[in-house]
């Protein structure tokens, strides 16, 4: 059996087998959406608490929705509400939290290491929903489940990610996931939002968007993170649609079974556009819904899984 730490804070303290063990476990989960009633008994009696202390709409949704359908107790606490708000440490929230019975607790925050820190510091189980520009593994895990889903596997598959890879924590989380399960991943971007370093994650670099697309199998396209830049790394949005962002044209140029992805939002007419977003080689879609699935299964894996009384139906 492979098992899991205790806290998921990132892809790049995985091995392959543990994400693999995670993909695995997300298609059974998948298969429950087939149901008439989407509900599980698996995880009854466990309390799960969303602590956002960034906006957010899919991946805390997901998160609560995952939860209620493995008959867990959902918990969204609205930090501008919580004792947070009046100065209290959201590690002694947590604290207290966990005097209650919160088993697991899913956290965002701007600032990288704080799952970590929050981790360290209590005895229950923490996620990171996405710290700074560190990592957001849920996001990653949820978009190799979709390629594994729609390509069959993830091993030998030529992956191009564009966009705002400075800032992006879904950037890193993927490299880390796609690389160690064996995909060759090139990054796209204006040289500036390139990071110094990047080729030390084993990844190969692209200034031309359509050189990097001509042989991919996947292209991940990446939000312009506008609130995250605190200064101008190109000129104009209009620029950067024309340089960087996938339009049908592209698409037409690209191999003919190009998977299509997007982590959303979208800034439609800028990296992407709306043609491409609805096109039938987009899978933006059902990464919302393969999102429920991989949660799912993390929640099992963290809560449920190890125990053999456990059992997904």
């Amino acid at each position: 059996m492979v098992n899991l730490p205790k806290d998921l804070l990132g892809l790049r303290e995985l091995s392959p087998e543990q994400i693999q063990h995670i993909l695995e476990t997300a298609a059974v989960c998948k298969d429950i959406f087939s149901r008439d009633i989407k509900k599980v008994p698996t995880l009854r009696g466990k309390t799960v608490v969303t602590l956002f202390f960034e906006p957010s709409t899919r991946t805390r949704t997901s998160f609560e929705i995952a939860a209620k359908w493995m008959s867990a107790d959902a918990v969204n606490l609205t930090v501008a509400s919580s004792s947070v708000a009046k100065g209290e440490s959201f590690v002694d929230t947590a604290r207290t939290l966990e005097a209650m019975g919160v088993d697991l607790i899913v956290i965002r925050h701007s600032l990288a290491g704080t799952p970590k820190l929050l981790a360290e510091s209590i005895d229950a189980h923490v996620i990171n929903a996405g710290d700074g520009a560190h990592e957001h593994p849920t996001q990653a895990l949820l978009d190799l489940f979709t390629i594994q889903q729609k390509k069959g596997k993830i091993a030998g598959l030529k992956v191009t990610i564009v966009g705002d890879i400075l800032h992006s924590r879904v950037a890193k989380s993927n490299i880390y996931g796609l690389t160690k399960l064996g995909a060759t991943v090139t990054v796209v971007g204006p040289p500036p939002l390139i990071p110094q370093g990047v080729l030390n994650l084993g990844v190969k670099v692209e200034t031309n968007l359509d050189k990097a697309l001509a042989d991919a199998d996947v292209v991940n396209i990446l939000r312009i993170q506008l609130e995250r830049q605190t200064k101008a790394y190109f000129p104009t949005l209009k620029e950067y649609a024309k340089l960087f962002g996938v339009n049908r044209l592209r698409l037409e140029q690209a191999k003919s079974d190009l998977l299509v992805m997007h982590p959303g939002p979208a800034n439609l007419g800028v990296e992407i556009s709306e043609e491409v977003s609805v096109h039938d080689r987009s899978a933006i879609t059902e990464q919302v819904t393969n999102g429920v699935a991989v949660r799912m299964a993390l929640l099992y894996l963290l809560t449920g899984g190890g125990n053999k009384d456990a059992v997904l139906y």
